[in-house]
């Protein structure tokens, strides 16, 4: 009886709570699914796309609200990890049935604030060390690069990089790559690159470090990137080749969310010069898309595989799409 009276002294005379809510996580109980999508829904049985075959693709569903909003990822094999910008985690295994198996929920452990607020959790860009299993995460906002332990545990070391000081709230560090070589690539979602006095609107900043850029004094350079007019960076990946795959997103009110991918050759990434990636396919009706903001490469045999998701936004007019490509170029 005290303790339910003190409940109800709380409740008439504590008011409640009216700051920002606390970030969605995602519940204890794991439940999601897989469901088919095709390339084109006018043409059943088409699977070319550019320089691209298509080889299948689904869009994921999870509970609310926390699930979606990936915009980063990582596959070895059939496991996928998804790192939504939120800080949650999704991984699972998915065969060639397409069907979800061994689903995961869990989010970042740590990193640039208390971790209320989406604000401290906007975690854009994943990118990992096959041979330790570690893994570094771009953080929008903050403009900061975590190193976590494998399998996320718990934050080894940050980094706030000068060069990424004044990096827009909203457009910073979208794309991270460790390189087979060890070194890395950031590249800006909103940050025109500078030449001399001259903003360069249609010019995204790159920085090549030579190693972690979470260690101190890691020798390195700024560069630019070219996307294609109006579109801005959202993902990064290495080629087998050691060419640059570059995922590309425009947003407009008449088309919705429309994608291209380029390459970039390897030797483009100089000091202070611009590279300009080659267009190998293009995302826009009658083809699927969407906020397409996830990139990753893996190899079956022979073949180069490219696997693109999108962000939802954790809207229902939107999906959290997930598909299968054969490069062919």
């Amino acid at each position: 009886m005290r303790i339910l009276l003190s409940v109800l002294l709380i409740l008439l005379f504590v008011p409640s709570w009216s700051g920002d809510p606390r970030l969605a996580l995602l519940p204890a109980r794991v439940e999601m699914a897989a469901h088919r999508v095709m390339l084109d829904p006018r043409d059943p049985l088409r699977v070319k796309l550019g320089g691209l075959t298509f080889l299948g693709g689904v869009y994921l569903t999870g509970p609310a609200p926390a699930f979606g909003g990936f915009s980063a990822m990582i596959v070895e094999g059939d496991r996928f990890t998804l790192l939504s910008d939120g800080g949650n985690i999704v991984s699972f295994r998915m065969g060639a049935d397409w069907q979800v198996r061994e689903p995961r929920f869990a989010e970042l452990p740590d990193g640039p604030g208390t971790g209320w607020q989406k604000a401290d959790r906007d975690s854009e860009s994943l990118t990992r060390d096959p041979a330790t299993g570690q893994l570094w995460v771009g953080f929008e906002r903050a403009n900061e690069i975590w190193r976590f332990g494998p399998g996320f545990a718990p934050a080894e070391a940050r980094a706030a990089p000068r060069v990424m000081a004044g990096w827009p709230e909203n457009g910073g560090a979208e794309s991270l790559v460790r390189l087979r070589d060890g070194s890395f690539i950031v590249l800006a979602e909103d940050q025109d690159a500078v030449r001399g006095a001259v903003e360069l609107p249609d010019v995204k900043v790159g920085l090549w470090f030579a190693g972690d850029p979470t260690r101190p004094k890691q020798g390195g350079f700024t560069f630019g990137y070219r996307p294609p007019r109006g579109f801005k960076p959202t993902d990064i990946a290495e080629l087998p080749d050691g060419r640059l795959a570059v995922l590309n997103r425009k947003a407009s009110l008449r088309e919705g969310f429309t994608a291209v991918l380029t390459i970039v050759d390897r030797g483009a990434v100089r000091p202070g010069r611009i590279a300009t990636g080659r267009e190998v396919a293009r995302f826009a009706a009658p083809v699927v898309h969407d906020n397409f903001e996830a990139l990753a490469v893996t190899q079956e045999g022979d073949s180069t595989i490219l696997w693109i998701a999108s962000d939802d936004n954790q809207l229902f007019l939107q999906r959290s799409l997930l598909l299968k490509f054969r490069l062919d170029v």
